[in-house]
């Protein structure tokens, strides 16, 4: 099989190729080991190789499985894998292997899915864009100058550059479906539960994680989370099982559904055009589909970003550098983490425990707000993030902001940011002004690549549906896959 031949088919058809004989998982794995050593200079996507343990788990996969030894990568935030670093972007973690592997680890193996490689990440999974200090910025296969998003960018761009059709992603502010918009691939934040944690993890993020992954088809993903959709004893959350596999329901044609859009930036910002066009398509396509689409004020607020989604961000910032210090027997100091993860944590810790537990009961108001939306709308459309892929380094702190967090940092006063957190949310919430919300409320969401701009950059479209309502994200996707297919646009690397 040539590379040419291996990117015509995503992770279900490469899996029948090796149950049917045609081409075994050895070959496919030398294969995508050969693509990450050609794009991976330009991209670095891919940040700590496992090709041995990959070629390993490929040999010995059993072709029954539902990935029969296909080669996958895994981000490098959140699943632990024994005997192979994990560092979450950061330098602190430099030489840290963890002592067992992750629950959803062992069952990628038990589903036959091959890794081989630990894909970038944020520092702490912290931004939408992919641009740690100790590792460098993810670059977009579709212009290697712009973002490939985050916090899943090492996986995004991965997926995008053909090194594998199926890649992990986790989500905790929209980074399942930031790096599914900027790589022109699917994304879907399952809801809260679906996936375990287990055993090092109950919950990230008070629960406004999801782990997850972006493919390049719509049935790649259903296929991935019914094979891993189980809880695990002792997990916070269990959720109630679907009334049948999510990949039947991407075959199956939705009834009518009543979807209301927006296009508004949630802070009253200004959306890019593109992204402001990408979804008045999408509301055109499916009004031509027999949906009921109307163009609507949706349930979310400013505040709920600015005030309640902050104040849970610089808490669990605060406890992510207890964790370390605890990992470095001493305090965390300003050399082991970035400048800003630092002022993060020091404005975390500069709030009391009332303060984040009032916020974090907000966050049932927020649930209760949008439950009442979705009584009389199935689906919220609104654009994925409110920009197509940004230039390398754009969203960066400016000269001033870095004086001011080297300031803060160097004589750890971190009371003295308060004053400027109006600001400083402004400008976390401008590029992801709608995706914070399903994280809060728990809700299933995705992003589809239903458009690209002049300049062929991706500019994914996001579907919002009640809690624990994936099967109707999948019906809706594989219609959209249907009538408006994605799959044979490639990046130019």
């Amino acid at each position: 099989m040539t590379f040419d031949e291996y990117r015509r088919y995503d992770a279900l058809g490469l899996a029948e190729l090796v149950r049917k004989g045609e081409v075994t998982a050895s070959e496919l794995m030398d294969i995508a080991i050969a693509r990450t050593e050609e794009v991976n200079p330009r991209l670095n996507a891919v940040i700590h190789k496992m090709y041995e343990e990959g070629r390993s788990l490929a040999a010995k996969a059993d072709k029954e499985t539902p990935f029969a030894g296909l080669p996958f990568l895994v981000k490098d935030l959140g699943l632990d894998i024994k005997g192979f670093p994990i560092r979450t972007g950061s330098k602190g973690y430099e030489g840290y292997m963890p002592p067992e592997d992750s629950v959803l680890v062992r069952r990628y193996r038990d589903i036959g899915l091959a890794y081989f490689g630990k894909t970038n990440t944020p520092e702490f999974g912290l931004t939408p864009y992919t641009e740690p200090h100790h590792f460098g910025p993810t670059r977009n296969p579709w212009n290697p100058e712009r973002s490939a998003g985050g916090s899943s960018g090492g996986s995004g761009a991965a997926v995008a550059a053909g090194i594998t059709p199926i890649a992990t992603a986790s989500d905790g502010g929209g980074s399942i479906r930031i790096p599914a918009s900027c790589n022109g691939l699917f994304g879907i934040k399952p809801s809260r539960g679906r996936l375990s944690f287990g055993n090092a993890l109950g919950e990230m993020w008070s629960g406004a994680v999801s782990e997850g992954c972006v493919s390049r088809s719509v049935r790649d993903s259903a296929a991935f989370l019914d094979a891993l959709s189980a809880p695990t004893p002792g997990d916070p959350y269990i959720i109630q099982r679907p009334e049948r596999p999510y990949l039947e329901e991407v075959e199956r044609e939705p009834q009518p559904l009543r979807i209301a859009f927006s296009t508004s930036h949630t802070l009253g910002q200004s959306m890019d055009p593109e992204c402001v066009k990408a979804v008045e398509e999408a509301a055109t396509l499916l009004t031509a589909l027999g949906h009921k689409v109307e163009e609507r004020p949706l349930p979310y607020h400013k505040e709920d970003l600015k005030e309640v989604f902050v104040m849970m961000v610089i808490g669990e910032v605060a406890a992510d550098l207890e964790k370390m210090s605890r990992y470095l027997g001493r305090p965390v100091t300003r050399r082991d983490v970035e400048p800003n993860t630092y002022a993060l944590g020091l404005l975390g810790k500069s709030y009391s425990a009332k303060d984040y537990a009032v916020t974090r009961r907000r966050w049932n108001d927020i649930s209760r707000r949008v439950a009442s939306f979705h009584e009389a709308y199935d689906i919220i459309l609104t654009p994925t993030v409110s920009m197509p892929p940004f230039p390398i380094g754009a969203l960066q702190a400016t000269p001033a902001e870095q004086r001011l967090i080297g300031m803060v940092n160097i004589l750890g006063l971190g009371g003295l940011l308060k004053a400027s957190i109006d600001e400083l949310a402004e400008k976390l919430f401008a590029y992801i002004p709608h995706t914070p919300f399903a994280n809060m409320t728990g809700q299933p969401s995705m992003s589809v690549p239903l458009h690209w701009t002049p300049d062929n950059l991706p500019a994914g479209v996001m579907f919002t549906a009640p809690m624990g309502r994936e099967d109707l994200l999948f019906q809706l996707a594989g219609q959209l896959e249907r009538s408006h297919p994605w799959f044979d646009r490639a990046p130019i690397l």
